[in-house]
């Protein structure tokens, strides 16, 4: 069968500033969380590769969008690091930062590639992590004056937007399950940072539409659809309806609708832990809401109903309220630990066909990390990752299937282009079109998969 997709669906691949520039002397960047939480504890991080050995991208940004035109890329999404362009966060602009991102952005247009920028892929300046981070009020006044800076510095050129990648992420793991730092367990904080991300990000759009760049702004979300384990059990439908509120309604019903979701808001009521906020900020939220939805697509939740008696807290939790169900057909990528599920990427962009008007959006995110891919290497010296070329295909059809009953969908780009640092994982499993060599100072390899995705994009689709 043939999968054809729409004239000028977009082709790429995402990665963020942090995970991909690296540092080099003299480049004028200031600490994120992460270099901090790097220095602190080395032991954290897989192979103690810190965020400063990232992909070498600042001084090989030409030689990779080459090869991002051999990989049929037409779009590609990155993201400016704040503590690199301000390096204390507020104050001044650091112009080795500003040389680089236009070189970057001019060198992507002229090789026919769009980009598509995003403001904040976790990486808090250090210096404003001091101040709370996302806890405070203050930083999210100081964020929107970095967004506006960035508007006026590169909005001339970069047309696609977006506030935030992934915002519950900071949200769990600096706040609930410890995998990002301040790495606390405390909801009532949790909400308050997540209320603060979402007040930041219509902040951005406000000021983005009032300087009427030619352009949209979204914000890019991780959307898990939490299935319940019994759809005839009302207690397991209940608990997955509420996991959705807690991971996926909380940033995506303020993002397109401008409100909170009822159940969520009841339930802090309950819990006495409602954010702080004023009336005027709720109404900048409401009439302050995105022009596009980057979807990140990986796995689903399974939910069923609270019956373990463990409870992870003494304090509340969002996991007081359901527990995680293991489907008994489920696959596995057996290297992240994650369910491959590939309709959930359809029930995704049904969602917000029914439920969310429709908005244009794009896949903005889907992929596959595996360990030890040099065991996949053939006598020509390129990684033969057909399982990522299955996988990628496999949801390619079911985005296929959502624009052929009507959804708004505009693109696919996959994580990542080239393999890069991922958090505290470091390298551990490479997710790239490219393979990079730590050991040969970052050696770029375009691996099977990337001339798969070229075939793809020449044809804007494929046969199957």
């Amino acid at each position: 069968m043939k999968y054809e997709f729409p004239a000028g669906f977009w082709w790429g691949s995402a990665a963020s500033g942090p995970q991909t520039e690296g540092t080099v002397a003299g480049d004028g960047k200031g600490d994120s969380i992460w270099d901090h939480w790097y220095k602190q504890n080395p032991e954290l991080f897989f192979n103690q590769v810190g965020p400063e050995d990232t992909s070498y991208v600042y001084n090989r940004y030409k030689e990779d969008i080459a090869l991002m035109k051999k990989t049929g890329h037409t779009t590609y999404r990155t993201s400016i690091q704040w503590s690199r362009l301000i390096p204390d966060g507020i104050g001044a602009v650091n112009p080795e930062a500003v040389a680089f991102y236009n070189s970057y952005i001019d060198e992507l247009l002229a090789n026919g590639i769009e980009p598509f920028m995003n403001l904040y892929h976790f990486d808090m300046p250090l210096s404003l992590q001091q101040k709370g981070g996302w806890e405070s009020k203050e930083v999210v006044d100081a964020y929107a004056d970095y967004a506006r800076i960035c508007f006026e510095l590169f909005g001339d050129r970069v047309k696609k937007w977006f506030t935030h990648n992934e915002p519950i992420v900071p949200v769990e793991g600096g706040y609930l399950y410890q995998f990002h730092y301040p790495s606390v367990v405390d909801m009532k904080k949790a909400v308050q940072v997540a209320y603060h991300e979402t007040l930041a990000s219509a902040k951005a759009i406000k000021i983005y539409h009032e300087m009427n760049l030619d352009g949209q702004i979204g914000i890019i979300l991780n959307l898990t659809p939490s299935y319940p384990r019994n759809e005839n059990d009302p207690e397991d439908v209940k608990a997955a309806r509420l996991a959705d509120a807690f991971f996926n309604r909380s940033f995506l019903d303020p993002a397109i609708k401008g409100t909170f979701p009822e159940d969520l808001v009841s339930l802090l009521k309950e819990l006495d832990y409602l954010p702080e906020y004023t009336q005027s900020e709720l109404e900048l939220i409401k009439h302050n809401t995105i022009d596009i939805l980057g979807i990140n697509y990986y796995q689903p939740r399974r939910i069923m109903k609270k019956e373990s008696t463990e409870r992870l807290s003494d304090k509340p939790m969002p996991d007081d309220y359901f527990d995680n169900y293991i489907w008994p057909e489920r696959k596995m990528n057996p290297y992240r630990g994650w369910e491959i599920y590939e309709k959930g990427i359809y029930d995704c962009l049904i969602n917000v066909r029914d439920n969310y008007g429709n908005l244009p959006c794009y896949i903005s995110e889907n992929g596959m990390g595996v360990e030890g891919e040099e065991r996949f290497i053939n006598a020509d010296g390129m990684i033969e990752d057909d399982y990522r070329i299955e996988f990628v295909q496999a949801h390619l059809k079911y985005v296929h299937q959502a624009l052929q009953e009507g959804c708004n969908v505009k693109g696919y780009h996959m994580w990542t282009c080239m393999d890069n640092w991922s958090w505290t994982n470091a390298y551990k499993n490479r997710y790239g079109f490219i393979a990079v060599d730590l050991a040969e100072e970052g050696k770029r390899t375009i691996k099977k998969s990337g001339y798969w995705f070229k075939e793809v994009s020449d044809n804007n689709g494929f046969d199957a």
